[in-house]
């Protein structure tokens, strides 16, 4: 295995209590993980999507309108914004995980967006690495 992934895994598990064996995507374990999101990161922090959101597909790599789009993108997050996140939010779902509570830099507007579609900007900052541990732990748990 590669040495950067097992140090990423290492981190991961070490969100969770020393004898939690089973650390799969489930609401006890998404809990967990907010508690530990909570304490760690610094707010505010400056965040862009990671790859397209789930509505942007259409318009991305289906037959969507691009006028359409860009007129969708003035009421909907896209993932070329960039965001402040306030916080995580206190909802959360199986599905979608932890949702983030951010402000669009742009224009002052408000999104409940999945934290594991988001990613910091500054790459070096601890937040950065936290945020993108959380994505692939939720993505691939």
């Amino acid at each position: 295995m590669d040495k950067d992934f097992k140090k990423q895994e290492k981190r991961i598990e070490s969100v969770f209590p020393k004898d939690f064996e089973d650390i799969s995507k489930r609401t006890e374990t998404i809990e967990i993980y907010k508690t530990y999101l909570e304490s760690n990161l610094t707010f505010p922090i400056t965040l862009t999507g990671i790859e397209d959101f789930d509505w942007e597909e259409f318009y991305i790599f289906g037959p969507g309108d691009d006028n359409e789009y860009k007129e969708l993108k003035k009421s909907r997050p896209s993932y070329h914004d960039t965001f402040n996140m306030i916080r995580v939010d206190n909802y959360y779902d199986d599905d979608y995980g932890l949702f983030a509570k951010v402000t669009r830099i742009s224009d002052k507007k408000r999104f409940q967006i999945p934290l594991a579609d988001l990613k910091a900007i500054d790459e070096k900052s601890n937040n950065y690495q936290i945020l993108d541990d959380y994505s692939v732990w939720f993505v691939n748990y």
